[in-house]
């Protein structure tokens, strides 16, 4: 059986959903299941059983025996949030408990680790373990992403496989529960619905007009397919960039979901919030050569093709992946 963690959530759910189109369905769900919103995102999925996250750890402790894979979503992945005893538990020592489990029996393990780890990119956005260690993430979330990911290469014990993945700025279907951590494209359909309009972020450095700061975005598909891919090739232990290794602006990201919805761009600015304007990220970029030298061929989804077919299939249609 194959174990996701994380799977109600925007990501796992795709996953599981890609692996049901497979022919997959002897999964093991994992996560707070107490959100009727995240539900949703699996009624029409196919599994064998759901377990809560609490008690999945002496759960899988004692089938490990039924275990050929897992694939390890879940996380706290509000950028936001302060309390590091949150981030302590739920992305450090709750991680380090279920990789143990997988060193110990030897079960190919892949995580989800976060762009957010780069910082403020002053060392680049290259996915080189010896590069790892000397990042200076901006919030707790990335701190102890960043901690994970150390952890895992300093550790002399390994798993059969062992994959960690530097996700940049996903979007796509699924994200309807994330609130105020979805996506730009998802505010940006719900607000031009509403008004006609959307509101950016304003730069505060002098390096950036308004609207210019970029990113790599990445449609939730191609991250999956890249999650199927490490699951097919269980011979690529590592810690990767998971990007398009382009970085767009967000003022042509909003000028593609216009377009989309075949309505006139309006755009204004405001002000980034206090809360996180120190930690903000102006710019990301994926150096993904090292997941290509390992014979990941796919082609990415454009922004424009990735953004167009969110917005006009899933976003217009209330649909689910």
């Amino acid at each position: 059986m194959i174990i996701i963690t994380g799977s109600a959530g925007f990501i796992g759910s795709c996953l599981v959903s890609e692996l049901n189109y497979l022919g997959y369905y002897n999964l093991i769900l994992v996560d707070d299941f107490s959100s009727q919103n995240k539900n949703k995102n699996l009624k029409n999925s196919k599994f064998h059983k759901k377990i809560d996250r609490n008690h999945f750890i002496d759960w899988f402790n004692n089938n490990y025996k039924d275990i050929s894979f897992l694939f390890h979503l879940g996380a706290r992945t509000d950028t936001s949030e302060l309390d590091i005893e949150i981030f302590k538990y739920l992305n450090l020592n709750y991680s380090k408990s279920l990789y143990k489990i997988c060193v110990k029996y030897n079960i190919p393990f892949v995580y989800a680790s976060s762009a957010a780890t780069y910082g403020m990119g002053e060392f680049g956005f290259d996915d080189n373990h010896e590069k790892i260690s000397s990042l200076l993430p901006l919030n707790p979330y990335a701190v102890y992403k960043n901690k994970f990911d150390k952890w895992i290469l300093s550790n002399i014990d390994k798993p059969h496989s062992f994959v960690g993945l530097k996700f940049f700025n996903v979007y796509g279907p699924n994200e309807y529960h994330k609130s105020r951590m979805a996506s730009v494209i998802f505010h940006a359909y719900n607000q031009i619905m509403k008004s006609g309009e959307m509101k950016l972020f304003k730069s505060h450095s002098k390096n950036f007009f308004n609207g210019e700061q970029s990113r790599d975005f990445v449609y939730v598909k191609d991250v999956v397919k890249t999650l199927i891919f490490f699951f097919k090739n269980q011979n690529k232990s590592g810690i990767y960039n998971l990007g398009t290794g382009e970085s767009r602006s967000f003022n042509d990201l909003i000028f593609i979901t216009f377009k989309a919805l075949k309505k006139e761009c309006k755009i204004s600015y405001i002000d980034i919030p206090d809360d996180i304007r120190n930690t903000y990220q102006y710019y990301t970029r994926a150096k993904i050569s090292k997941l290509r030298n390992i014979g990941f061929k796919e082609k990415f989804y454009s922004l424009e093709e990735g953004v167009t077919e969110y917005v006009q299939e899933y976003l217009l249609e209330k649909k689910y992946y």
